[in-house]
């Protein structure tokens, strides 16, 4: 199988390393795709305008690695699209009668996507911030069943574990599921009576306290800096914070449609 793994946190994060060593050590051909530096709360951000710089970086172990100047939606977007043979383009070109360029020769397509290990939670809304899970949507998008992975800040579990639980978990998703799925995992800072458990869950909802630290420097300009303490406003049973907090593992089937058809 072939996996494409990305993240936010950048090609110097120790969790992207944990995870795809895992990957590429059960055989799977492993290609890391991931932001140049920390690129946290990009969300689905996608840079328009400035070119990006990709970078080929020759590792020790082989694993196939890339470097992009941008977003991790940036990252995953434009290995699918430009440095892959993906199927619309190929449909784009035959309908057009046109060729496509390609600026490196083409790899065949990832059978999916992992993004992470992200270092701190993506828990209830805060995944619409969280650039590991833009990362994981894009994936989803191209329809690549798609993992973002998350592992609470000061965990007593290593970058190591939580990668072969993850792995694990994805192995076995792909053997059930019949089509592409998106999921965010979340693992806790200690495991509820020393045991893995996984618990499928919802979204719960998550805002911040004392969010913005305002500076003034001596010139006068005024600059706020994000910081603040997160409090929970949805902790109900079922939720991916009741979860978490409980010592279980997190995973929330996420889906693109937000329409509210209710209001339709």
């Amino acid at each position: 199988m072939r996996v494409l793994i990305s993240n936010d946190d950048g090609i110097a994060a120790a969790g992207i390393w944990a995870i795809a060593q895992e990957a590429a050590n059960r055989g799977h051909q492993t290609i890391v795709v991931c932001p140049a530096r920390q690129q946290s709360g990009m969300s689905h951000a996608l840079t328009v305008g400035r070119p990006l710089e990709v970078k080929k970086i020759d590792r020790e172990d082989k694993i196939e690695t890339w470097s992009i100047d941008g977003t991790p939606t940036d990252c995953v977007k434009i290995y699918l699209e430009s440095m892959c043979d993906w199927h619309l383009q190929r449909e784009h070109s035959q309908k057009f009668n046109r060729e496509i360029p390609y600026k490196y020769e083409r790899d065949p397509m990832p059978d999916a996507v992992i993004s992470g290990i992200n270092h701190g939670p993506n828990l209830a809304t805060d995944v619409l911030y969280s650039g590991t899970v833009g990362a994981a949507l894009e994936g989803y998008l191209h329809e690549l069943p798609s993992l973002a992975v998350s592992l609470e800040t000061n965990s007593k579990l290593t970058y190591e574990f939580a990668a072969k639980l993850a792995v694990d978990f994805f192995e076995d998703s792909l053997k059930k599921s019949t089509t592409p799925f998106f999921y965010n995992m979340n693992l806790p800072r200690e495991l509820k009576d020393d045991q893995p458990e996984i618990k499928f869950t919802r979204l719960g909802r998550r805002d911040y306290v004392n969010a913005f630290k305002k500076i003034t420097d001596e010139t006068g300009r005024t600059f706020f800096q994000i910081q603040g303490e997160s409090y929970d406003t949805d902790e109900a049973e079922g939720t991916d914070l009741y979860a978490v907090h409980r010592g279980f593992i997190s995973v929330t089937p996420l889906q693109v449609d937000l329409s509210d058809y209710k209001k339709i």
